[in-house]
């Protein structure tokens, strides 16, 4: 299939939400060096609200129709608390590459979503590509130590993290059938603030006595908070209308591999040769996933 303008347009913009996505994991890591896992998922949407909140009254956008409360509601859950505080408790619980092993799924959950919620039908061509990407991600992850760490609450919290997150991937790009997808991660972070603002203060009453003050954790919060939180789903909304949400959420799949290389860049992390062949792998099987045929001519 030859992607028309718009899907390439769709294409660019998934690319680049996954692009600042996939910089959330060495982020959270810097900024895990003064703050609580919690805290970290609390203080994200506040964050973004510094950024959310004067856009949607300078657009005069606050005003949410009456049919589109529930979904919405149900992405913000999802979005702001489902991912966020799921996976900070698995994390606690195991180490990020095992945590990485089960997250590979994720793509692959995103398009089985899209596919229930929008009713649309895809080429076998597509399910061999994706199950092909999923499975070099997972042995990916499993060469950078994934197979140890394994603990059967943290594999449940990973797995319901990647649902929440799936889930709230395909709804907030239903909603921007009816608004442009910068208001809807508004939105998201608009309803959100209140609870993370209750949850955020109590949290850090309560542990900020147990990390010392750093730099680096302050620049990681902020982080995690503008680009992660907000400016990645302004891209990444885009890109789910413009190329499909079951198409498009196999651009997903590259985020492992730039996580990698944010970490060798803050982190400095080695990359080894075998890292880079994954991602060669990984790369192909994406790019063939996304131009297989919606036997609907829709995706």
């Amino acid at each position: 299939m030859t992607l028309t303008k718009v899907q390439k347009n769709g294409l660019n913009f998934a690319f680049l939400g996954v692009f600042l996505f996939s910089a959330s994991l060495p982020m959270t890591k810097l900024a895990l060096r003064s703050f609580d896992p919690l805290f970290t998922a609390f203080a994200r949407p506040l964050i973004a609200l510094v950024v959310a909140l004067p856009l949607m009254i300078r657009a005069k956008a606050l005003s949410l129709p009456r049919a589109l409360w529930r979904p919405m509601i149900f992405t913000t859950l999802g979005t702001v608390f489902g991912w966020p505080i799921l996976i900070a408790l698995a994390l606690q619980r195991s180490t990020s590459a095992h945590v990485a092993v089960i997250a590979a799924v994720m793509p692959l959950v995103t398009a089985i979503f899209a596919l229930i919620r929008f009713r649309r039908r895809v080429s076998w061509q597509f399910w061999v590509a994706s199950a092909l990407g999923t499975i070099l991600l997972i042995l990916f992850a499993l060469s950078r130590g994934g197979a140890t760490g394994s603990n059967t609450s943290a594999n449940l919290l990973t797995m319901l993290a990647v649902i929440a997150s799936s889930y709230c991937y395909v709804e907030g790009a239903g909603l921007t059938r009816h608004m442009p997808g910068w208001q809807v991660i508004s939105w998201i972070v608009i309803l959100g603030s209140p609870a993370s603002l209750v949850g955020g203060v109590v949290i850090f009453a309560h542990t900020n006595h147990l990390y010392s003050f750093h730099a680096s954790a302050l620049i990681g919060l902020l982080g995690i908070g503008f680009s992660s939180m907000y400016f990645g789903f302004f891209a990444w909304y885009r890109g789910l209308q413009d190329l499909g949400v079951t198409h498009g959420s196999q651009v997903q799949q590259l985020q492992a591999i730039m996580t990698l290389g944010w970490s060798a860049l803050f982190l400095h992390e080695h990359i080894a040769i075998g890292t880079v062949l994954s991602a060669c792998g990984i790369v192909l099987c994406v790019l063939w996933a996304i131009t297989t045929a919606s036997l609907n001519n829709a995706n």
